[in-house]
């Protein structure tokens, strides 16, 4: 957890594969803790062609219903078949935009929002922002992006600065 915090998490990425790690990984961390999915990743990037979204979103039945059999990945079959679903939506994106990065970033209009929490207990589970994305990604064919979903991939791609006070990865 903590050289995820320190090397990654806020961390601005415009890399359109860590970004569709980030969303399959934050989809399949609901209703779980973040070390869970955080311990599996390496399982994760295995099971998921390492998060390459053509690949996955051309994943047969087939290849969805042998992920469940794999204990080293949560085998809830909506959030399997979640992550080839909104692998196709992120194609998608991308054909339209050109990245998926291009797609997120505009939301900003290319800067990071930076808060400055004091601490944990002042961090939001959702802002206007996350509603405003979440509800965009459903009518685009997106699943398993709730508001919360959202705000955790705003938080760990960087759009997002949500470092406490004094922490030394804050960047503002």
């Amino acid at each position: 957890m903590r050289a995820y915090h320190d090397h990654e998490w806020g961390i601005p990425s415009h890399d359109d594969r860590y970004l569709f790690e980030m969303l399959s990984l934050e989809g399949a961390q609901a209703g779980l803790s973040w070390a869970t999915i955080l311990n599996r990743r390496a399982e994760y990037r295995r099971a998921f062609a390492n998060f390459d979204p053509a690949k996955v979103a051309a994943f047969t039945d087939r290849r969805l219903e042998q992920l469940r059999q794999d204990s080293g990945i949560i085998r809830n079959r909506l959030k399997i078949n979640s992550t080839r679903t909104n692998a196709k939506a992120f194609v998608r994106v991308q054909a339209e935009l050109g990245s998926f990065a291009t797609y997120l970033w505009n939301w900003v209009d290319g800067t990071p929002i930076v808060h400055h929490p004091r601490s944990l207990g002042d961090l939001p589970a959702t802002t206007e922002l996350s509603d405003r994305i979440s509800k965009d990604l459903k009518r685009r064919g997106f699943t398993f992006v709730g508001s919360t979903i959202v705000y955790s991939l705003l938080q760990a791609a960087g759009i997002v600065d949500d470092h406490i006070t004094g922490c030394p990865m804050k960047r503002n």
